[in-house]
């Protein structure tokens, strides 16, 4: 074959019945359908999308132009770049400064910091000299008046160089902390006048947040945080409309903030069903098309984020700042690997900074207008996640809007069903979190977690609703090794348990591995006894090691062959000790197996959670008894 008669081959088109026949050939008699499986928005996904998935979906050809979901500019980060706004933490107000000016000279494009009473103070010393450089980014909650004020007497008349947002959200303070530290009425009255000053002497600052990161980081799906974000806009829309403030200038002011998890594809799509949600309510509203556009402030998730294996953290971040980018924002923080500590260093920041700076200056990214579009598995996620928040989202709106849903609580139990699936399945590891439920290390030193301050006292709240939690999902692993540690301790040793190992290792390799790893979360090692052929051999390793707990490992076979007569005799020896066995028994002998002396079986579908920490409760009690 020629060069020429090479360029002009083609590959054969294979059709969708041809692909299902070859598919379910390598599943070898499973069926396709058993590739399909559901996600935590009820969305089925399928393990094939084609062009044929477009079917009711309109797919808009091009970015900048309604409804919005390749973006909001037709030539997307080519002509307008999403913002580095990596949040500054500090310890004390004269480092807040110096860290400030660093990030900004080393690729930081915002201004971004945690604010508190503490820089209220100080503002005017801390971005005297960079205000009109740098556009902000700013979640100022409860202090955003006294932050605007500032901003008024540095700005003199009119500001026109001060863009970005400072904004607050006060429905998302009452969802975090549960309460505000005057009614609700009176905060809509006294931020309507701030609005309205700022967008007089500072026309091109935002003012208003739509803050949806309390209900993510409480366990809520994409669906929930859509819904309920989107709730949140229309709520502080009529406040403000009832306050006498224009619609198109409040649209104009108007940026939404959300995080974005570990579900790569379903986060890209979250965001891109975000913008055709908003442009539909916008549209009912009347609203121009230039005020349809929704800006988007993103960070990466605090849920995912572990204390221990922290370095796993720094790739977690990565994929989530991926996946925001793909999804198309304005804004981004991206968090340190240290951010469950909530106190960053020098190095965690700059690590979390230049992941941006990668996927800009590497990849490329920046050079991208909707690289997600036209995927016809992003695409469907998207519609569909657009289809479901909007009824959730109508939902809310029939039983009061979102205010009412807080305070009836309904809204906090619908995210609690959620969370209450999403930490079941990391206690029983069928969702993995690396270095936590799953390839945990022993010997890891975590990171040393402190809480954030409240912003509210108790004497100042005047309106209280039930707090969404705000959680991390590794949190009750981290709790078990805290445990384990403890009890080392005290006991001058590791936890650990022995494993009887029966026949040759390539007999009981693949059980004992899997038995190291399913108790290693809880901070206990697995303690191998080598090859067991013979019952003295067993034996003689119980009474060397003299442990609480005790595992067989081996194949069905070995099984089968030293039979329960074996395990008869070990808690006859040492009536004492838990006997475990590992994998699962088939149908009918699991009865048998527990009247000869297993007292548990542990397997893929075994509750890790529960059995460690049932593991650690009995060392503990036997350490008291001692």
């Amino acid at each position: 074959m020629t060069i020429n008669e090479m360029k002009n081959e083609q590959f054969p088109a294979v059709s969708t019945d041809e692909w299902k026949e070859a598919a379910e050939k390598s599943l070898k008699g499973k069926s396709l359908d058993s590739l399909t499986r559901y996600t935590y928005e009820n969305i089925k996904l399928k393990p094939l999308y084609s062009a044929e998935d477009e079917v009711d979906c309109e797919i808009s050809q091009f970015p900048g132009f309604p409804d919005y979901r390749r973006g909001i500019y037709p030539l997307g980060y080519y002509e307008n770049d999403w913002h580095v706004a990596q949040t500054i933490k500090y310890k004390k107000i004269d480092e807040l400064k110096a860290s400030l000016l660093s990030a900004l000279e080393k690729g930081q494009t915002s201004i971004s910091f945690e604010v508190n009473a503490d820089t209220i103070g100080c503002l005017k010393e801390i971005i005297g000299t960079i205000y009109d450089k740098y556009p902000f980014s700013v979640n100022a909650k409860l202090f955003q008046f006294d932050f605007i004020e500032t901003l008024l007497d540095l700005a003199g008349d009119p500001g026109e160089t001060i863009t970005g947002f400072t904004g607050m959200d006060p429905i998302a303070i009452f969802a975090e902390q549960g309460s505000l530290p005057i009614k609700l009425s009176e905060l809509y009255d006294e931020w309507a006048e701030v609005i309205k000053k700022a967008d007089q002497y500072m026309p091109h600052l935002k003012t208003i947040l739509v803050d949806a990161t309390p209900y993510h980081n409480g366990g809520a799906n994409a669906v929930q945080e859509l819904a309920a974000g989107l709730s949140v806009a229309v709520f502080h829309i009529q406040e403000l409309l009832d306050r006498e403030l224009p619609l198109e200038k409040i649209l104009s002011k108007i940026v939404f903030k959300f995080s974005i998890g570990a579900n790569f594809f379903m986060e890209i799509a979250k965001i891109r069903a975000a913008r055709i949600l908003w442009n539909k309510i916008t549209e009912a509203y009347e609203a121009q098309p230039e005020n349809r556009k929704m800006i988007i402030a993103a960070e990466t998730s605090k849920v995912t984020k572990t204390a221990y294996d922290p370095y796993v953290n720094l790739l977690r971040s990565g994929n989530e700042a991926f996946a925001a980018v793909l999804g198309g924002i304005q804004y981004l923080h991206v968090s340190p690997y240290n951010e469950p500590e909530n106190n960053f260093t020098s190095f965690s920041d700059r690590i979390a900074r230049n992941t941006q700076l990668i996927l800009k200056e590497e990849a490329h990214l920046n050079k991208t207008v909707d690289p997600a579009g036209g995927s016809w598995y992003i695409e469907h996620l998207t519609n569909e996640l657009a289809k479901k928040s909007w009824e959730l989202f109508l939902q809310i709106d029939d039983l009061g809007g979102i205010f009412e849903v807080m305070k009836t609580g309904w809204l906090q139990k619908q995210i609690s069903e959620i969370r209450e699936k999403r930490q079941m399945d990391v206690n029983t590891r069928k969702q993995s979190i690396i270095g936590t439920n799953i390839y945990a290390n022993l010997n890891d030193k975590p990171l040393q977690l402190t809480e954030a301050p409240a912003n509210i006292s108790e004497s100042d709240k005047k309106e209280m609703v039930e707090s969404i939690p705000q959680i991390r999902l590794s949190e009750p692993f981290e709790k078990l090794r805290r445990r384990s540690e403890q009890l080392a301790d005290k006991l001058g040793r590791k936890l650990a348990v022995g494993l009887i190992c029966l026949g040759e290792l390539k007999q009981h390799k693949a059980r004992a591995d899997f038995i190291t790893g399913f108790i290693a979360p809880g901070g206990i090692e697995g303690i191998q006894s080598g090859e067991i052929t013979e019952k003295e051999q067993a034996f003689s390793f119980i009474r060397e090691t003299g442990f609480q707990h005790y595992c067989l490992c081996g194949s069905n076979e070995q099984y089968a062959e030293i039979g329960m007569d074996f395990v008869r005799e070990i808690k006859k020896l040492f009536p004492s000790i838990k006997l475990f066995l590992a994998g699962l028994p088939n149908a009918g002998e699991e009865k048998d197996w527990l009247s000869s002396g297993i007292d548990e079986f542990i397997h893929v579908k075994s509750n890790c959670y529960k059995v460690v920490s049932a593991l650690l409760e009995e060392m503990e009690a036997k350490m008291h008894e001692e």
